[in-house]
């Protein structure tokens, strides 16, 4: 049985997707009910803070993948996820089931050059600082023998299905609105984008590959283009005038007096401001896999908007 907790996310939705394809007996577990038509798929009711709760949703399991999305506050974030991660790791001592946690790059800080699995952690930032403590913290349980975990790492996403992606909200559905776009930071810079339908594809692999247990995983991510070449791209594809704004630190920490979440942002501003590139090639070689390219993933993104506006 396939676990997934934290289900209803862009990525969970995308493993399960996958896991339905091959027919994989599949537990969803979230606070709020899931629905499904497919036979082998269950939602079992849990709250991530509740290790009860988490062990009885997850009893029988042989892989269980931590997918979950924190309300996106440093002070949630310190109070909750070590919290989360400590019910993580005894459901893998308890269960004997294989661990894969989807992760970002936080921790990895203000980094000058290509981000691998073995980048050192030099967080930028208190939830930076959260994450390095987590992730070491699992990798630690693994070095000691006590459980089978890995962490899989994905870039800033696009392609979700519920428009948490900046790129998704602030680019692409303004240009299927036809309306002006939005940049955060400075354009001319480089950054990777994850296409979601490849994180689950990613998951899924793991998850199916033992061999791949106990070790840091970057998902398969397109190379890094800057923010005037994505733009323009887009534009192209929805047919549009390549109509954006870039937006600053100051301005960003303006929207974020109105809007918490946004505010959240702010901090993480050095990812906009300079280089990010995030290199997976450690995937893609492992698994023979070529990461969706920007210019299909988008595509494939203008026929799900268009239909939507």
């Amino acid at each position: 049985m396939h676990t997934i907790l934290g289900a209803g996310g862009a990525v969970a939705n995308a493993l399960t997707r996958e896991l339905e394809n091959i027919n994989e007996t599949i537990r969803l577990v979230s606070r709020k009910p899931i629905e499904s038509n497919n036979k082998n798929v269950s939602w079992r009711k849990a709250d991530l803070l509740n290790y009860d709760e988490l062990i009885a949703a997850s009893k029988g399991s042989t892989v269980i993948y931590l997918t979950a999305g924190l309300v996106y506050d440093k002070k949630v974030w310190a109070a909750q996820w070590p919290v989360v991660m400590d019910n993580f790791i005894r459901l893998g001592k308890e269960t004997g089931a294989r661990l894969i946690f989807f992760d970002n790059v936080y921790m990895y800080g203000l980094f000058d050059g290509p981000m691998k699995e073995d980048t050192p952690y030099k967080p930028s930032s208190v939830k930076g600082g959260i994450r390095a403590k987590i992730a070491e913290k699992l990798m630690a349980e693994v070095k000691a023998g006590t459980i089978r975990a890995s962490i899989a790492r994905g870039a800033d996403f696009y392609g979700t299905d519920n428009m948490n992606s900046f790129v998704d909200m602030m680019v692409l559905d303004k240009y299927a609105k036809r309306q002006s776009a939005q940049w955060i930071g400075k354009p001319d810079k480089l950054h990777n984008f994850s296409y979601i339908p490849d994180m689950g594809k990613g998951m899924f692999l793991l998850g199916q590959h033992p061999e791949s247990d106990n070790q840091v995983w970057h998902m398969p991510t397109a190379p890094a283009i800057t923010g005037k070449q994505f733009v323009e791209m887009a534009a192209r594809i929805y047919g549009v005038a390549p109509k954006y704004m870039a937006i600053n630190k100051f301005m960003l920490w303006l929207t974020g007096l109105f809007q918490k979440v946004v505010m959240g942002v702010v901090e993480m501003y050095y990812q906009y401001n300079h280089n990010y590139i995030f290199d997976s090639s450690k995937f893609e070689k492992a698994f023979n896999f070529k990461p969706t390219s920007y210019e299909e993933g988008v595509k494939l993104m203008s026929e799900t908007l268009y239909k939507k506006s």
